[in-house]
C-alpha cells in the first residue's frame, strides 16, 4: 500500500493546529477557580478526542504475544495521555506547577494532586451557595425561564455537596422570590390541591409573564389613548378661545355702527338694506329719519 507522507503531514499539521487553537480557549487555572476550569478542560479534550486516557486505566505493557488490537489501544492511550498532560500543565500557573510530584506520569493521577490541592471547604462553598439561592429575587427584567433553571442550577449543585434541596422545596423557594405582580398566580396556586413540579411551574410562570406583558401593554395604549383624547380637548379649548377675541372685536366694531349691516356711519333704523328686509317680511314700515 501506497503511503501519502504529504497528506499525513498535513494532517499532522492541521492537528497540531486545532490543538493549539482549543488550548488557548482555555482559562489559566488558579486557586480560585479551579472545579469550573477544570470542567472546562475535560469538556475541551472530550471535542478533540484526547480524552482516551482519563476515561480509561492505562494499559498493561506491550509484549511480544501483544495482538495487533492491544498494541492499538495502547498506542492511543500513550498519545492521549501524553498530550492531555502537556495541556493540562501548559494551562495550570507556573506557581502551582511546582506543587505536584514530577513522578506523575499520567493525565488522570496528575488532575487529582492538582485538584488536592485547590479542594475548598465544602462547608464555606455550601453557606455560599445556599445564601444565593435564597436570596435570588426575580426583577421583571430577565427571561423568567432562564431565571428559575438558574436556581435549579444552584440547587443541583448543593445537591453535590451532599445538602439536598427537593423539588418541592425549590418550587417554594421560587414562588417566594417572585415581585408581587405574580401575586394573583401565587394565591392560585396555593389554593390548588396538587403540587407543581419544577418543569410545570416553568411553563405555568412563563404564561403569567406573557399575561402580565400584554396587560401592561394595553394600560399603556389606554393612558396614551387618554392622553391624545386630553390634547385634542386642550387643542379646540385653545382654537375656541384664539377665535373668541376676534369676534368680540369684531362686534365692538359695529357697536358705533349698524347692527344690521355693520357698516359704520349709520344706525340700524336708518339702514337702507333693514328697511327692505321688513318690507319683505312684511313687518310696519319705520317713520324716515328726520
Amino acid at each position: 500500500m501506497t503511503v501519502n507522507f504529504g497528506f499525513v503531514l498535513c494532517s499532522a499539521m492541521m492537528s497540531a493546529t486545532s490543538i493549539s487553537a482549543n488550548t488557548n480557549n482555555i482559562p489559566m487555572l488558579n486557586g480560585s477557580n479551579f472545579k469550573d476550569r477544570k470542567e472546562n478542560i475535560l469538556i475541551i479534550l472530550g471535542c478533540m478526542d484526547l480524552d482516551y486516557a482519563l476515561r480509561v486505566e492505562q494499559p498493561l505493557s506491550l509484549t511480544d504475544a501483544s495482538s495487533a488490537e492491544e498494541k492499538r489501544n495502547f498506542e492511543k492511550w500513550e498519545r492521549s495521555n501524553c498530550v492531555s498532560l502537556m495541556i493540562i500543565k501548559r494551562v495550570i500557573l507556573e506557581a502551582f506547577r511546582g506543587t505536584t510530584s514530577e513522578e506523575v506520569t499520567t493525565a488522570s493521577e496528575y488532575l487529582v494532586k492538582i485538584e488536592k490541592r485547590f479542594v475548598k471547604n465544602d462547608k464555606a462553598e455550601t453557606s455560599t451557595l445556599l445564601a444565593n439561592l435564597i436570596s435570588l429575587k426575580y426583577k421583571g427584567k430577565e427571561n423568567i425561564r432562564e431565571y428559575i433553571m438558574e436556581m435549579s442550577h444552584l440547587a443541583s449543585k448543593l445537591r453535590a455537596l451532599k445538602l439536598e434541596v427537593s423539588e418541592d422545596l425549590l418550587v417554594h423557594l421560587v414562588l417566594i422570590s417572585l415581585p408581587a405582580q405574580f401575586s394573583q398566580f401565587k394565591v392560585s396556586y396555593n389554593c390548588q390541591r396538587e403540587k407543581l413540579t419544577l418543569n410545570e411551574l416553568i411553563s405555568y410562570c412563563v404564561q403569567e409573564e406573557e399575561r402580565l406583558k400584554q396587560k401592561r401593554t394595553e394600560i399603556a395604549q389606554l393612558a396614551s389613548t387618554s392622553k391624545d383624547k386630553g390634547k385634542r380637548k386642550n387643542d379646540v379649548e385653545k382654537a375656541a378661545n384664539d377665535k373668541g377675541p376676534t369676534q368680540k372685536k369684531q362686534k365692538g366694531e359695529t357697536q358705533d355702527g349698524c347692527y344690521f349691516c355693520g357698516k359704520p356711519g349709520h344706525k340700524k333704523k336708518d339702514c337702507t338694506k333693514y328697511r327692505v328686509w321688513r318690507v319683505k317680511k312684511g313687518l310696519p314700515e319705520l317713520p324716515k329719519a328726520n
